[in-house]
């Protein structure tokens, strides 16, 4: 209100009490306006109260400029302070998950190393099945150089030809289980080069979560920045940032977990095949020695037939000599015979007289004709049974020649599958490709066996 009044005087140009018109006109006053006295106390008051409010309000503002900073100053603090409370334990958060990733990084590898041993294993153990393969391969092959009736499907070539199953089964079974150890370790890298970025990501947020942490108001590299409360793009969730790593972590272990039975069901893979191999590699060598032994023993069979088929040869042919030679006796006796009977008939008149002599020559050139007659019947039928005894020597000697090649083709066969056991930088044949053996002292039967052979 004063102040409405101090200016309506100011723009009123009110004149000062006292002075009259014509006195203004007469003296030489200052060409300015005149204030009155209550305009002028008016003004002092103004001015007082106008200072008075003035200072109020300033020292209203400077008291709640003092609590406003007072409460900023604990407010910045204290938010300061629960920033690097968080950020600390956002760094704890982040370095455990860290721990933890490495820890499954190692353990992944170790599997990753354990599988890949395994797997080798299982590739050697398929490349040793090629020697055993070719063994069987070149015992059947071997045996097929047999002859005649000695061309027989016995028990040795049924376990040949089960030993052949046995080893395409178990190579079949191992590179399965290898194209699985394959599989699963392109799965391992898989997992470990996703925990290897999830890794990388965690160690790049602690190195940015540390550096920050270590800022503070003296640091020189702190201004102001454009935006940066904005959200970048590719921001996740708290939960979406712990599923995913906890995803990594759950699928690595699960791989590990199948790849740790995958490596038991390989090494009893592996353990099975051994076995099953071992048990018809015994199999089959049982068979070749029963069959070696059987052929033996008909070898000596044969080999004693032939012995008494010769000795028989032997008396039977010195019994035609003896048939022919008495054979040969009866006819000069025939002739003499023949020859006084002859004679006698030119005996004179009377004289011709069918007396006893001639009865009695008569008589015995009778008995020497059936006689003779006999001896021809019995050294036809012992010419009829000495070529039978040839014959049958021969076919003696034709199978004595088999049996002494299928022994040998069998004992070739027994040393070929040294092969097997003796190393391949130790093995040497015992008996070669052309049928010559080593510096070996041999039995009296494989000598004759090597000989016919």
């Amino acid at each position: 209100m004063l102040l409405s009044l101090h200016r309506q005087y100011l723009e009123t140009g009110l004149r000062v009490p006292g002075l009259c018109p014509c006195t203004m006109a007469t003296l030489s006053v200052k060409p300015s306006q005149r204030f009155r006295l209550p305009d002028w106390h008016t003004n002092s008051y103004l001015l007082s109260t106008n200072a008075e409010r003035q200072r109020d309000a300033s020292h209203q503002i400077r008291q709640e400029a003092r609590v406003l900073r007072n409460e900023t100053n604990n407010q910045t603090i204290w938010d300061e302070h629960d920033n690097r409370t968080r950020l600390a334990e956002r760094i704890d958060t982040v370095n455990r998950w860290k721990e933890m990733l490495d820890k499954c990084l190692t353990d992944l590898d170790a599997e990753i190393d354990a599988l890949t041993q395994m797997k080798d294993s299982a590739e050697q153990n398929l490349q040793a099945k090629n020697l055993p393969l070719d063994v069987a391969m070149e015992c059947l092959t071997l045996r097929e150089s047999r002859r005649d009736i000695d061309v027989v499907q016995d028990p040795v070539e049924n376990e040949l030809y089960k030993e052949v199953e046995v080893i395409e089964a178990t190579k079949k079974a191992l590179q399965q289980k290898i194209s699985q150890a394959f599989e699963q370790l392109c799965l391992l890298q898989e997992v470990r080069q996703q925990l290897n970025s999830d890794h990388r990501g965690k160690m790049e947020t602690l190195e940015i979560d540390r550096g920050c942490l270590s800022l503070n108001l003296k640091s020189p590299n702190i201004s102001l920045k454009v935006n940066p409360t904005r959200v970048p793009n590719g921001s996740t969730t708290l939960q979406q940032w712990d599923d995913f790593s906890q995803f990594n972590k759950n699928r690595a272990e699960a791989e590990m977990k199948a790849a740790t039975k995958l490596r038991e069901a390989i090494a009893l893979t592996i353990a099975e095949t051994k076995n099953e191999l071992e048990a018809q590699k015994v199999a089959t060598e049982f068979a070749f020695r029963k069959r070696l032994r059987e052929m033996e023993s008909v070898y000596s069979e044969l080999k004693w037939q032939e012995k008494n088929t010769l000795e028989e040869i032997a008396e039977l042919e010195e019994d035609i000599r003896h048939l022919e030679e008495d054979l040969r006796r009866k006819m000069l006796n025939l002739k003499l015979c023949h020859t006084r009977l002859e004679s006698r008939t030119y005996r004179p008149n009377v004289e011709l007289c069918r007396d006893q002599a001639q009865y009695g020559l008569i008589d015995e050139v009778h008995q020497l004709e059936a006689t003779i007659a006999a001896l021809k019947q019995k050294l036809a039928q012992a010419q009829d049974a000495l070529d039978a005894l040839y014959k049958h020597l021969a076919r003696l000697q034709a199978d004595i020649a088999c049996k002494a090649n299928s022994m040998l083709l069998d004992t070739k066969c027994m040393d070929t599958r040294r092969k097997l056991t003796v190393p391949a930088e130790k093995f040497v044949p015992q008996v070669d490709t052309f049928t010559r053996t080593t510096n070996r002292t041999l039995s009296p039967l494989k000598s004759c066996q090597l000989q016919l052979a």
